[in-house]
């Protein structure tokens, strides 16, 4: 059968399996934003089939209690503590032909969930966010939310993402890159790489997993005396590590979502210092609710510039849907892009959601637009 979207039933609503959670640090991150998904999904439009995965790779039937899925006195959620069965697994189709999902137990005879019409991948990081989830749908026929297998990974890798930025024109700030395997065998040389890269743009560097996000595993170095601890924290969440230069400025996000005449641009924030962190790590955006400032406080020329960027950065990656792209203003004017994340956070306090709030797009017009996309395009080549 063709890869085309299949049709649903007559007279049954749209199913979107909301899957979450995963095998990556940022798992508690994940149940969060599904949470917030959960509890603004439109239900008189669509039904909802929320499915967990465990950190160890147990794709989970969960319960639809998106109360349970908020961080409550700084404990972060998690899919195990959402399914009632340590054993169950659900299987989604892998023949193109149905869309059928399965739920079984040992020593139980298999119960089919029914059909499955749009994947809604709320995951973060690697084993999700990173084309390995995408894949499996392209394979499978089943149209999903967000980035294709391509954009996704290029997205998740930051050097990667750097490059094809940088081949567009882009403008991309100093970076260094140590490869897995080279810290491991000759760490002199990669820490003689990292001082020479420091004598060239100063210090402080930040120390970076390249393929994490949230935050984790991100040390502000001051001096080489903390490079060796900064390396293996960023080697804790990644054997590949970016490190990159001080830029001085001013933090700038800006929301890209795919209508129907082609992607547009939110109106940006502004991400304020912070004053009891060192930078914009995990527990100022997670934990103690740091807050950005919408719409920037910046002139109608720079946002309109800003804005210019984030598109071009969205289709320099080839994304689909969605994208949250992080600047720098430095202090001589100028926009430098840090990153993109094709599945930026949903939760309450997202800046996501807030930017496009603010540009007139509701929260639940948001997740319904989405989901429409998805539904709208075929797997496979396009």
């Amino acid at each position: 059968m063709s890869s085309e979207n299949l049709p649903t039933s007559p007279g049954r609503k749209p199913r979107v399996a909301v899957v979450f959670g995963g095998r990556s640090s940022e798992h508690a991150i994940s149940v969060v934003t599904a949470g917030a998904i959960l509890r603004a999904i439109d239900r008189s439009k669509y039904d909802v089939l929320p499915i967990g995965i465990t950190t160890d790779g147990r794709w989970a039937l969960t319960a639809d209690e998106p109360e349970r899925m908020a961080i409550a006195d700084r404990a972060l959620p998690s899919v195990a503590d959402l399914t009632d069965s340590a054993e169950g697994t659900v299987v989604l189709p892998v023949d193109p032909g149905t869309r059928e999902v399965v739920y079984s137990e040992p020593g139980a005879v298999p119960k089919a969930l029914g059909d499955v019409d749009v994947v809604f991948p709320m995951l973060h990081g690697p084993y999700g966010e990173d084309g390995t989830l995408q894949g499996m749908l392209e394979l499978s026929g089943v149209p999903y939310v967000g980035a294709g297998v391509l954009a996704s990974a290029v997205g998740q890798d930051k050097e990667y993402m750097k490059r094809v930025f940088q081949s567009y024109g882009l403008p991309v700030g100093p970076y260094e890159v140590i490869r897995p395997g080279e810290w491991a065998q000759d760490p002199a040389a990669a820490r003689t790489r990292i001082l020479d890269f420091a004598a060239e743009h100063g210090w402080p560097l930040f120390v970076k997993p390249a393929r994490a996000g949230s935050s984790f595993g991100i040390t502000k170095v001051d001096d080489p005396s903390r490079l060796d601890e900064a390396i293996e924290e960023a080697r804790r969440h990644d054997p590949k590590i970016l490190v990159e230069a001080l830029l001085t400025g001013r933090e700038i996000e800006c929301g890209v979502l795919e209508f129907e005449d082609g992607p547009r641009a939110s109106v940006p924030a502004w991400i304020p210092p912070v004053t009891d962190h060192e930078f914009y790590d995990f527990e100022a955006k997670y934990i103690d609710s740091a807050s950005g400032v919408v719409p920037a406080p910046i002139t109608p020329e720079q946002t309109a510039e800003v804005q210019r960027l984030a598109i071009a950065a969205f289709e320099a990656v080839s994304c689909e849907g969605l994208v949250r792209a992080d600047f720098f203003l430095t202090d001589d004017g100028e926009f430098v892009i840090n990153e993109i994340n094709t599945m930026p956070g949903f939760t309450p306090i997202s800046m996501y959601p807030r930017m496009w709030e603010a540009s007139g797009v509701s929260y639940q017009e948001l997740i319904d637009r989405l989901i429409q996309a998805a539904l709208s395009r075929s797997t496979g080549l396009r």
